[in-house]
């Protein structure tokens, strides 16, 4: 089983950036890899990024047009989330997740998910 622990939110005027953290505990080694969703109230869960254990593979959703960074530290079994250029749509609970083989943009395929970490954008 793995236990991941989401740190890195918070408030922050539009613009600017926020840099999340995901640390993993366990048996990292039973995932195929790490994502990012959020969830804004009233709305659905949303893919944001998604990134291996292994490889340089990287993947995003399309909202984020080049202004997030998915990236690991393996030794740490970290994963982390650099947003920049944030904007008041981005504001929701992020939420770091494990996941098997499948669609790495399909919430159905992670199997264990992080308490999740505010954030907020002003305008």
């Amino acid at each position: 089983q793995v236990q991941l622990v989401e740190s890195g939110g918070g408030l922050v005027q539009a613009g600017g950036s926020l840099r999340l953290s995901c640390a993993a505990s366990g048996r990292t080694s039973s995932s195929y890899g790490m994502g990012w969703f959020r969830q804004a109230p009233g709305k659905e869960r949303e893919f944001v990024a998604a990134i291996r254990w292994s490889g340089s593979s990287t993947y995003y959703g399309d909202f984020v047009k080049g202004r997030f960074t998915i990236s690991r530290d393996n030794t740490k079994k970290t994963v982390y989330l650099q947003m920049n250029s944030l904007k008041p749509e981005d504001t929701a609970v992020y939420y770091c997740a494990a996941r098997g083989a499948g669609d790495y943009s399909d919430p159905r395929v992670y199997n264990c998910w992080g308490q999740g970490t505010q954030v907020t954008v002003s305008s």
